[in-house]
């Protein structure tokens, strides 16, 4: 098996592409995911870098368990409590850290773990001239594993911000970054956000 290759070429026509860092993930809330404050600054610098190249995706939830279909229907039964009709006021929002740069950064909403299934990311990087994503956000082996593939799929190069990414289960983040390093060298590359900037000069 080949390693993911280390980002070595520059970045150029890219967006910072964070994933899902909403207050339903943060401490205290129903889907916590502990790691979160621990990247929170790392993304922040990105955000603050790359303001106007920052694209936002929000996992939104349905108002009522039915309004899903399939096995989705199953998992808001389960999960009721992260309806929208049961959730407090706010829980899809950012966290604040990171609302703040948006506008100009743009939230792009999505109904499922990918970032560009059912939501208008694709046909926007595409208006825009873009085909890379740099990657950030929550959780690694969920909805950043879902968007991360297919974005690969249609033909971004993708570059993973490895310490800009969280999870609620250190297991499955480990494995997923097992795979990334393993599985995907032509088309997946890792960085840390410390070595974003020397390889990404455009900045809003």
């Amino acid at each position: 098996m080949i390693p993911a290759k280390p980002v070595v070429e520059p970045i150029t026509n890219a967006v910072h592409l964070c994933i899902d860092m909403q207050n339903i993930f943060a401490r205290g809330s129903i889907w916590e995911t502990p790691w979160m404050e621990r990247v929170l600054p790392a993304i922040v610098g990105i955000c603050d870098r790359y303001t106007a190249r920052t694209v936002f995706t929000r996992f939104i939830t349905p108002l009522h368990a039915a309004d899903r279909p399939g096995r989705w229907r199953r998992y808001f039964t389960k999960w009721e409590s992260a309806t929208r009709s049961r959730l407090p006021a706010g829980q899809l929002d950012l966290v604040p850290a990171l609302a703040r740069f948006a506008p100009p950064a743009t939230v792009i909403d999505k109904p499922g773990y990918s970032a560009f299934v059912g939501s208008t990311l694709a046909a926007f990087l595409n208006e825009k001239g873009v085909d890379t994503v740099a990657m950030t956000g929550a959780e690694t082996d969920v909805c950043v594993l879902a968007s991360v593939l297919d974005a690969v799929d249609l033909g971004f190069r993708v570059v993973i911000v490895e310490d800009a990414l969280c999870s609620s289960s250190d297991a499955g983040h480990d494995a997923l970054m097992t795979m990334y390093r393993t599985r995907f060298a032509e088309q997946i590359e890792l960085v840390r956000a410390e070595e974003l900037p020397e390889l990404w000069r455009e900045a809003a």
